[in-house]
């Protein structure tokens, strides 16, 4: 699934192009509640981000059945604007969800297992329905933050859900987790029965700037 280049449907397409997009992504309950936010969406001015959280938030059944979903892209494509949208939605749902930054995270368990309390401090996050760790995949992880973090991973494994975003394709985060056996354990997690979206090449960020300056030039 990817959110690059957007396809122009004309508005008697959209409902039947939705439908059956839904219907090959095995996604039941957006597919049937599709136009009604969609309405919404062009109501109120909402982003594609916002509008994708709100239809992804309404199929629950992917934090209910504790899977995981990965935004995968280059950076300031929106990666992280979406992850703390879903974490939102999910909170508004009634769901429990944390927000992190990987380094914090790594950091946090670190100093739990010096101090002796890594299990307690593990522990913290069970109960959470929904993790989003962003900026994976940022900086180089040695071998015993990347391992500290596989077992945050390995005990929500199918039980609660987990969201990522990352900067950089599985086959490089090899540069962030340099065993390569734990790398591969690692990718498993995030990505057994779960889904990946893409966000595209095209920063945001970079497009903002390069209008602002157009227009500064202008005046």
């Amino acid at each position: 699934m990817t959110t690059g280049r957007i396809q122009t449907y004309g508005p008697g397409r959209i409902g039947e192009y939705a439908d059956t997009a839904c219907r090959n992504l095995r996604l039941p309950t957006m597919r049937g509640q599709f136009s009604e936010p969609a309405d919404a969406a062009a109501r109120d001015q909402m982003t594609y981000r916002g509008f994708l959280a709100e239809l992804l938030m309404a199929e629950c059944e992917w934090v209910r059945k504790g899977l995981p979903l990965c935004l995968i892209d280059d950076s300031g494509t929106g990666k992280s604007h979406l992850l703390i949208a879903l974490g939102a939605e999910g909170a508004m749902a009634g769901f429990r969800v944390k927000y992190v930054l990987t380094t914090k995270l790594v950091n946090e368990l670190v100093e739990a297992a010096d101090e002796k309390v890594l299990t307690k401090t593990i522990a913290r996050y069970g109960p959470v329905d929904l993790l989003c760790i962003d900026e994976l995949g940022y900086m180089e992880l040695d071998r015993r933050g990347a391992e500290l973090l596989f077992q945050v991973l390995t005990g929500r494994e199918e039980k609660n859900s987990m969201a990522i975003a990352s900067n950089e394709s599985f086959s490089s985060w090899t540069e962030t987790f340099t065993d390569p056996r734990l790398c591969a354990a690692i990718v498993d997690r995030l990505t057994f029965g779960g889904d990946i979206i893409e966000t595209g090449s095209d920063s945001y960020r970079l497009a903002h700037t390069k209008a602002r300056q157009q227009a500064t030039t202008a005046s």
